[in-house]
């Protein structure tokens, strides 16, 4: 894959979507975030980071993103304008939306900005990865390390890498909770309806042909 990504088939669409869906993704975190109900196992460890550097929640997940894609070098990926992309836009985008949006408030309020935060999430994720312009590099490190290591099915490396940083986000005091759960048991189902939907065909076949099925952990 080419740093920029093969913009030459329906770029006008494949931009829009990529960045539609990380812009989404942004706001769908800051969503959960809000709810305090509980987050996904990489977003545990980036407000646990938060928590303890004083840093912002979007400050710390660019940061992370930037450290994750240094890992991408030894694992010989290479990333794409997705990838690049997905390390600036939704810190950004997520800072912007918690400084709009406050506090969940009532329980009602919170399970709903939770439900529409995992459902948001499910669909930018068909967004971004259906523009087909490189993963978010903890995609990227998931699929680097089982390239390197046939043996290893790409359960058992998200498994081990989403139990390590949600273990060390809650050591951080990071929020676990029912949102937790509720991630993990939905993303996978709300993953395997959207990339399908969004995939933008391929320009030989007609095909839809994803960087990343739906078996990788979204979260760029």
């Amino acid at each position: 894959m080419a740093l920029l990504g093969n913009l030459r088939h329906r770029p006008a669409r494949r931009l829009s979507q990529l960045y539609a869906g990380l812009v989404l993704y942004g706001i769908s975190m800051a969503l959960m975030v809000r709810s305090g109900l509980g987050l996904d196992p990489w977003d545990v460890f980036h407000q646990g980071l938060s928590e303890r550097t004083g840093l912002s929640f979007g400050t710390v997940t660019i940061a992370v993103g930037a450290l994750v894609l240094l890992l991408w070098i030894p694992l010989r990926q290479r990333p794409g304008l997705g990838t690049v992309s997905n390390v600036v836009v939704i810190g950004l985008v997520v800072d912007a939306t918690l400084a709009l949006l406050p506090d969940g408030g009532p329980l009602g309020v919170r399970i709903a900005l939770l439900i529409v935060g995992i459902v948001a999430n499910g669909a930018a994720t068909g967004l971004y990865l259906g523009a087909q312009l490189g993963p978010g590099p903890r995609d990227g490190l998931m699929t680097g390390f089982v390239a390197r290591r046939p043996g290893w099915s790409i359960r058992l490396v998200r498994t081990v890498i989403e139990v390590t940083v949600l273990a060390l986000g809650w050591l951080l005091g990071g929020r676990v909770g029912v949102g937790t759960v509720a991630y993990a048991l939905a993303i996978g189902p709300l993953a395997h309806l959207f990339i399908p939907v969004f995939a933008v065909p391929a320009a030989d076949t007609g095909t839809a042909t994803p960087d990343a099925a739906p078996d990788v952990a979204p979260a760029g």
